[in-house]
């Protein structure tokens, strides 16, 4: 809620000046999503895939690494010891917290978090780690066969009237925005061939003969 906040309260600030050609007023967030109707079954296929995500973009940056022969895969799976197991024992007890990986249901409820939050986008990560491109499609049949449908319905309407109570903020920081001015032609670089002559086809040069 903090970060969409402040993202929004700079946008309507007198400080706001685009750097591009248009002010993009959308928060986007990035969420685990893995689903089955058995929410054991989509923690056991989809929890080591995000995790193992998570851990390789950090193990790249601080870990040497040889070519062809490190095994991110391996080293994680030896660090992890039994959290999918542990993970599925407490949601057996009623302790587990929604996340993208459960059931439809649960998914719902994580993404309405993240609506009520004023969050405007979701992208859904689940390719990672050894995930099954058939519970990959799986996944996505499920989410748009019993999820979707709840907030599409509401996006649109939701869209419009964001749009609208923004666009005089934009409008002003736009105005706001120091523009270049066009290039001249002799401004403009020449981008030199690699070669000197293309070796065009005939029939293309001359379709008749």
């Amino acid at each position: 809620m903090n970060w969409v906040n402040e993202y929004y309260s700079i946008i309507k600030s007198d400080q706001c000046v685009p750097i591009g050609h248009a002010v993009n007023a959308n928060i986007a967030m990035v969420s685990d999503f893995t689903l089955h109707e058995d929410r054991e079954e989509a923690i056991r296929r989809g929890q080591d895939g995000i995790d193992f995500f998570k851990y390789a973009i950090n193990a790249l940056v601080v870990n040497d690494t040889v070519p062809g022969r490190t095994q991110l895969w391996d080293t994680f799976m030896r660090l992890r010891g039994g959290k999918t197991e542990a993970l599925i024992e407490r949601a057996r007890k009623g302790e587990y917290q929604t996340t993208g990986i459960g059931t439809p249901e649960d998914l719902r409820k994580h993404l309405r978090s993240f609506e009520e939050a004023g969050v405007d986008q979701i992208i859904l990560m689940q390719q990672a780690g050894l995930n099954q491109h058939k519970h990959i499609c799986e996944s996505l049949e499920m989410f748009g066969e019993q999820v979707l449908p709840e907030f599409k319905a509401r996006d649109l309407q939701r869209q419009k009237e964001k749009e609208e109570a923004l666009a005089p903020y934009i409008a002003a920081a736009m105005a706001r925005k120091q523009k270049m001015p066009p290039l001249e032609d002799h401004e403009i670089p020449v981008v030199e061939a690699s070669v000197r002559k293309a070796m065009v086809p005939d029939s293309i040069l001359n379709p008749d003969n």
